[in-house]
């Protein structure tokens, strides 16, 4: 055989270099980047946004309207909740996990959230609100399914849920949700900090339930902006009995923590809600009050900002933390 002869019938024997096997593999390796990239993309957009319009905005205004609604919509995470691959929890991590006491109480809250923020909708005549409200429900409803998936992938046992019937009062039960959400989620900034930076939840377990807290703080965002403008366009003989109509629900939301943290939720179940007190000593990093205090604030402004800056932001509990901060170490 000539050495011509010989390097053919090598060659021929060998298996070609772009075999399926080698083009299946890099299909795989390219869609993970595709995907990779589109998920970096929507968390960095879902954290920053800027209405393009130039100049100040004044509250109230369509223009208000516009840019309130816009960053709700535009910003817009399109994360699944059932394609969610929740991460192995060593044996440690799993029992952290599962022992904390929020997880019958967070179910509940997100399934009333979603039916009071998807009946306000329906009442809502402009457009552009009643499809960013309608986001905003669905939203709620995702956290909801996230969470249920999240105690069925660890073996988390829930109390039965209750029904969750629309309100009586679609505007309460929108201003209720809305304010709540609000005292709720400064905390939560302050505590989900705490427990990635003590280790409590492993780093894989906090990427993947990241976009849920940022959701939050989009909602509180939407839901200020909102009342202020909704507050600016009533009729000045109006605007009385909503200011009235907010206290009270201030004064029932400050009712129902107290009823919570003496162990029992609205619908008479027994809850842990002395959890957001001390809930940084819970999740493995004993704090302070005033340093768990400065971790919320800190961390609620850092969730902010890197929205529209003429956007109105969340006051209320802030200031109250600031003034409390005073008189805490």
């Amino acid at each position: 055989m000539s050495e011509t002869t010989e390097v053919a019938g090598n060659a021929a024997a060998a298996p070609p270099r772009n075999s399926a096997a080698d083009a299946e593999a890099r299909a795989i390796a390219v869609a993970d980047t595709v995907a990779r990239t589109a998920v970096e993309q929507a968390d960095h957009a879902m954290r920053h946004w800027t209405d393009p319009t130039a100049g100040p905005v004044r509250i109230g205004s369509a223009q208000h309207l516009q840019m309130f609604c816009n960053m709700l919509l535009q910003t817009h995470n399109p994360y699944k909740p059932a394609v969610i691959d929740w991460p192995k929890l060593s044996p440690e991590a799993l029992h952290r996990v599962t022992s904390l006491p929020i997880w019958d109480i967070a179910v509940q809250t997100e399934g009333r959230a979603s039916i009071r923020v998807k009946t306000f909708a329906q009442t809502v005549s402009d457009p552009l609100l009643r499809i960013a409200l309608e986001m905003d429900g669905g939203e709620e409803a995702r956290h909801k399914v996230v969470l249920s998936k999240l105690v069925e992938a660890y073996g988390i046992a829930l109390a039965p849920e209750p029904d969750y019937p629309p309100p009586d009062d679609p505007e309460w039960g929108w201003l209720v949700t809305g304010y709540s959400e609000c005292i709720d989620s400064f905390f939560a900034f302050g505590l989900f900090a705490a427990a990635r930076r003590s280790g409590f939840f492993p780093a894989e377990l906090v990427e993947t339930f990241e976009p849920v807290i940022q959701e939050e703080g989009r909602h509180i965002l939407f839901f200020v902006n909102w009342a202020a403008w909704y507050r600016r366009t009533l009729p000045w003989w109006r605007r009385p009995l909503f200011a009235l109509k907010v206290a009270r629900v201030w004064a029932f939301l400050v009712w129902e923590r107290i009823g919570i943290a003496r162990g029992i939720d609205t619908d008479g179940v027994a809850q842990d809600a002395n959890f957001t007190m001390n809930g940084s000593a819970a999740l493995g990093e004993a704090l302070t009050p005033g340093a768990m205090i400065d971790l919320c604030l800190a961390e609620n402004d850092r969730r902010m900002a890197g929205y529209d800056a003429r956007l109105l932001r969340p006051e209320t509990v802030p200031r109250l933390a600031r003034l409390a901060r005073r008189f805490v170490k």
